[in-house]
């Protein structure tokens, strides 16, 4: 694999473990907080110099249902990373503190639950739609072994369970009140177990990415038989 495409995979992964201890809030101290958000910021940037290629061919090309999806998650994705920069800049006591801002708490709370909330779900969303190309590379390095049928079966099974949980930890947690600004404040159970936390958020994740997984696929199907037909 070359250098470049191994930092990429490590920026997502580091991303990736950066928005869940984001998204448990509660388990770690304000700093902490406000320095794996900046981490995950700083993270971002870097995806998408690593990416600049994307952007260079975003106007470039025909537009395939499949690519219209994938365009709208990353410029949402981007819309909620901003909104998080913003408010958490805003709400800054570590940080940015030097920064001499004043006013606007209470829009850059409701701002920074929403960014946060969304940016979950779009991020996880984001990597659906890449998934194929993440058990690609798997399958190259030997971790996923050929394209049997069974192994197959198992491993769609084996997601379409996490995300059935990963749905019921959603309705459980509330996160559609979250997502739609029915809840001011965002409850936080300070007394839970880390580890059922995250393993609700895990799972939640896994809901959007086989979600998002499977939509590509349908399209990319739906367009195979289009052309298909046109032969």
């Amino acid at each position: 694999m070359k250098p470049k495409q191994c930092v990429k995979i490590l920026a997502d992964v580091l991303m990736t473990v950066g928005l869940l201890i984001l998204m448990g809030y509660h388990f770690w101290d304000d700093a902490a907080h406000e320095w794996v958000g900046a981490g995950m910021f700083v993270l971002f940037i870097l995806h998408h110099i690593l990416n600049w290629s994307w952007w260079k061919s975003l106007f470039k090309g025909r537009y395939s249902a499949p690519r219209v999806l994938q365009v709208i998650v990353d410029v949402l994705v981007l819309c909620a990373m901003l909104g998080l920069m913003a408010s958490g800049v805003i709400l800054s006591r570590e940080v940015f503190a030097f920064l001499p801002i004043q006013g606007g708490t209470a829009f850059a709370r409701v701002l920074h639950m929403l960014s946060a909330h969304w940016g979950f779900v779009l991020m996880a969303a984001h990597l659906g739609l890449h998934w194929g190309m993440l058990l690609g590379i798997a399958q190259r390095f030997g971790t996923v072994q050929g394209a049997n049928k069974l192994r197959s079966m198992l491993f769609t099974l084996l997601g379409g369970g996490i995300a059935l949980y990963g749905a019921a930890a959603l309705v459980r947690r509330g996160l559609p009140a979250y997502l739609f600004a029915q809840a001011e404040f965002v409850f936080l159970d300070y007394g839970e177990s880390k580890s059922l936390f995250y393993l609700d958020y895990l799972a939640m994740m896994g809901t959007f990415i086989f979600l998002a997984y499977y939509a590509a696929k349908i399209l990319k199907m739906r367009k195979g038989i289009k052309n298909h037909e046109k032969r």
